[in-house]
C-alpha cells in the first residue's frame, strides 16, 4: 500500500512559529489488512459512516459518552486503500492514544493489527516523502437575501488542476506564517506543485440517516520541504482539510 504507519499525536513542540528550530511528533499508528469480503468489512465499503464507525471503535472508553468531537480530542485520523484484486482494506489509523482492535472479528482481518509508535523529530528543511487523501471543497457563499447566520455551501473540486490549486493554498513558503491572509491554515512546509502526483478517487458516501453524504476524495503525492516545523507537526497531528471523520486529511510521511 505504499505508505505503511507513519504518523501522529498531541505533537510536543520545541519550536518557535516560523522557519528554524525543531518540533517532535509522537503518535501511535496501526495498519489494519482486512478481508474485504466478509460482511463487516464490505459495509465499511459502501457505507461512509460505517467506515467511521469501523475506525472509532478501536478507541472504546477514552472519552466520555456523549462527549463533544472524540475523534478530535484523540487526534484520531485515518486513511484506506482497497486492493481489489486480492479482495484486501489496508486501512491506516493515527492517534494520540493507543487503539484496542479486539471488536473487529477475528473473520474480518487478514492478519493482525500491525501498531507503531511513531517519534520524530523535524527541522527545518528536512525534505519528506508524503502521500495523503484529501476532501478539496471550496466554499460558495449563501445567495444575497439569506438569513445573516446561513452558511455557504461546499461545493467539491473535481478537477486535478484544481485540487493542485487547493493544495497549493496549504502550503507554506518559507518565511511566511502559519495562516495564510484569507484564513487558510498553511501545513508548515512548501513543495513543488508541478513535481505533484495526483490522482482523482470514487466518492465515498452514506445511505440514510445520512442521505446527502458525499465525499469528493482526490489522493496527493510527492515531496515536502519543512518551513515552519511547530505548524508542520500540527498539520500531522491534526489533519488537513474537511471530511477527517471520514478518512480524509491524514498525511502520512516516509
Amino acid at each position: 500500500m505504499g505508505h505503511h504507519p507513519v504518523n501522529t499525536t498531541p505533537a510536543t513542540s520545541h519550536a518557535p512559529s516560523g522557519s528554524g528550530g525543531a518540533a517532535r511528533f509522537v503518535a501511535t499508528q496501526t495498519l489494519l489488512t482486512l478481508d474485504a469480503r466478509h460482511p463487516y468489512v464490505a459495509k465499511s465499503l459502501i457505507d461512509a459512516q460505517d467506515m467511521h464507525r469501523t475506525v472509532m471503535s478501536g478507541f472504546a472508553g477514552w472519552v466520555d459518552n456523549g462527549s463533544p468531537d472524540p475523534r478530535s480530542q484523540m487526534s484520531i485520523l485515518s486513511t484506506w486503500t482497497i486492493d481489489l484484486r486480492q479482495a484486501q482494506l489496508h486501512l491506516v489509523v493515527q492517534s494520540s492514544v493507543p487503539a484496542d482492535w479486539s471488536s473487529v472479528p477475528r473473520a474480518a482481518l487478514v492478519e493482525a493489527p500491525e501498531t507503531l509508535t511513531v517519534d520524530r523529530t523535524f527541522r527545518a528543511g528536512d525534505r519528506i516523502d508524503f502521500r495523503t487523501v484529501v476532501n478539496p471543497v471550496r466554499s460558495v457563499p449563501a445567495p444575497p437575501g439569506s438569513p445573516p447566520n446561513k452558511r455557504g455551501t461546499r461545493v467539491p473540486h473535481t478537477r486535478p488542476e484544481h485540487v493542485k490549486a487547493w493544495f497549493a493554498r496549504r502550503l507554506q513558503p518559507s518565511g511566511e506564517p502559519p495562516v495564510a491572509p484569507d484564513g487558510v491554515t498553511r501545513l508548515g512546509a512548501d513543495a513543488d506543485t508541478e513535481r505533484l502526483a495526483l490522482r482523482m478517487l470514487p466518492r465515498v458516501s452514506s445511505p440514510a440517516p445520512h442521505k446527502g453524504l458525499r465525499i469528493a476524495r482526490a489522493e496527493i503525492k510527492g515531496t515536502l520541504t519543512v518551513t515552519d516545523p511547530k505548524a508542520f507537526v500540527t498539520a500531522l497531528t491534526q489533519g488537513i482539510g474537511h471530511a477527517r471523520a471520514y478518512s480524509c486529511g491524514l498525511i502520512l510521511v516516509r
